[in-house]
């Protein structure tokens, strides 16, 4: 079954409403689809607790104050000019999302900006610890209103399309390679729809599920990545995963594990080790406040040395009635567990919580194929470089939303859509009969990035992730040829490509650097360029 579109938008988190939003009010006589594979509402926005990053007071802050700090969190690899157009054009799409109904915390003057990590200044906006949620909740409701946006729950995505599918042996080196819309599964009833698009825009989000512990949600498998890399666009920059210093300890285990902000510490919260006392003072001046990447290998580091399962952030010292208006749904989830965070230590251990790597795009959000954006969490725009800034993403997911919108509306009128692609090929469409060869390669995938390919990293680690994943990709790829197409498996083989695209581009990288730190080049920088993959 074929359906056809303007404009086709994988993924239903800020960067795909945003962008839906946008383009369906400046062209109105646009079609505009929208696919998300569960309902629109999840989406790794909604768990977004900081805020958003703009330059706000500008007395005390400054445009060069953030891009500064930006770079200097990128540890030397952030596209400069990429981080001057996302700190400069920030404010202004953040005052838009404001004006289409986002809440934020105020004080008695103006917007309650907050601190994090990383930042020599008050500059995060946020709703209590409820930040994503509420901009999801805003942008859905303003998507409703565009008569122009339709948006199919329950979608899963499973390969572009490019002249692959016409009959062309297509490569990495094939110039000119045109994307003409996406194969997708509907979950309901099993069909699976080709939807050609005269443009197809990827915002899937991260990946985090290639970890045993993540913050992300169950959908963050990495898909729109694995499915660029299929249609053979760049990809770059994938080594630098950033692992959230403060996930909260749960021994009963939870997926995703619960965020503790970095606006916690940011209010006065310490880390302190396994015995009650501080440690970040040994290896950064910031103290608690310093980069994630800092933070996270020194709260590692303390756990190795001390064989201890966790360590502590301590609240005791702040104002109960404060930290509760800032932070209820912390409060009530440490509550929960037994801890009282005003009489107790919070239990804390680092997570993966962001993907830095991606699909590579340029300033307008164009990847390496004609006709295919990239937009969020899913791409290198080279705003990160080695390493996030703290409330950066949202701001870099509205940014590029915009200029991907700009460049659609001036261009689309030119592009014509290509309609002889054949349906997708398929002998059956269900559950698989044996689930546990997927969810048992499931866990294999997760315990190998785990222990090999985590926060330390080494030559001997990264090969025999390299070696484990290369058996389970073999196995998965010979199950899905011969087993009917579902969701799970498909999920298996992005995260398998992802892990393996993690991998590959930390053994290359030798350097420590940011998010990657390998204890066979401490110091060494000897680099070979990421953008082969």
């Amino acid at each position: 079954m074929k359906k056809t579109t303007d404009v086709l938008i994988i993924g239903s988190g800020i960067a795909g409403l945003t962008l839906a939003i946008k383009t369906a009010h400046a062209r109105p006589e646009l079609n505009i689809i929208l696919i998300t594979k569960v309902n629109q509402g999840e989406s790794n926005t909604r768990y977004a607790q900081g805020g958003v990053a703009a330059v706000w007071n500008h007395e005390k802050d400054s445009y060069q104050k953030h891009i500064e700090d930006t770079l200097d969190a990128g540890d030397g690899l952030c596209d400069e000019e990429i981080v001057r157009i996302v700190v400069e054009e920030g404010p202004t799409r953040v005052q838009e999302i404001i004006d289409w109904g986002t809440r934020f915390d105020k004080d008695e003057h103006d917007y309650n900006l907050g601190m994090e990590g990383g930042h020599s200044e008050y500059r995060i906006l946020h709703y209590k610890d409820l930040t994503g949620f509420e901009i999801q909740r805003a942008l859905m409701e303003k998507a409703k209103n565009s008569k122009n946006i339709t948006v199919l729950e329950h979608f899963h995505a499973l390969d572009l399309l490019t002249q692959h599918h016409r009959g062309y042996n297509i490569t990495r080196v094939t110039p000119n390679i045109e994307c003409y819309g996406a194969y997708a599964l509907n979950k309901e009833n099993g069909d699976i729809i080709t939807f050609l698009a005269k443009v197809t825009i990827v915002a899937s989000g991260g990946a985090g599920q290639i970890y045993r512990n993540t913050t992300n949600p169950i959908i963050a498998t990495g898909d729109g990545v694995a499915m660029a890399y299929r249609a053979n666009a760049r990809i770059e920059s994938m080594e630098f995963v950033q692992f959230h210093p403060t996930a909260l300890y749960n021994p009963a285990g939870e997926n995703p594990v619960f965020l503790v902000s970095e606006a916690v510490r940011g209010y006065g919260a310490i880390l302190r080790d396994f015995n009650g006392n501080e440690f970040m003072h040994h290896y950064d001046d910031r103290k608690s406040l310093a980069p994630r990447d800092i933070v996270a290998r020194a709260i590692d580091n303390e756990m190795k040395k001390s064989g201890a399962e966790h360590l502590y952030l301590d609240c005791t010292h702040l104002d109960k009635k404060g930290f509760y208006d800032h932070f209820p749904t912390i409060y009530d989830k440490c509550m929960s567990l037994g801890i009282d965070p005003m009489k107790d230590y919070i239990p804390v251990v680092p997570a993966c919580h962001y993907s830095c790597g991606g699909i590579k795009t340029d300033e307008q959000g164009k990847t390496s194929i004609q006709y295919l954006y990239a937009c969020g969490e899913c791409t290198y725009t080279g705003l990160h470089g080695a390493n996030r800034l703290a409330s950066n993403s949202l701001l870099e997911a509205m940014v590029f939303a915009h200029r991907i919108h700009l460049d659609i509306i001036q261009n689309i009128d030119h592009i014509q859509i290509t309609k002889d692609l054949p349906d997708w090929n398929k002998m059956g469409t269900n559950e698989p009969k044996e689930m546990v060869l997927i969810t048992q390669s499931l866990k294999e995938v997760k315990e190998i990035m785990s222990f090999y390919v985590g926060i330390v990293r080494s030559n001997v680690r990264l090969k025999r992730a390299f070696d484990r994943l290369g058996l389970l990709y073999e196995e998965t790829e010979r199950l899905y040829r011969s087993s009917p197409i579902s969701p799970q498996l498909c999920e298996l083989r992005n995260l398998i490509t992802i892990s393996y695209l993690v991998t590959r581009s930390a053994a290359m990288r030798r350097e420590s650097r940011g998010l990657h730190y390998t204890t066979d080049y401490p110091n060494q920088l000897d680099f070979i360029d990421q953008t082969i993959l």
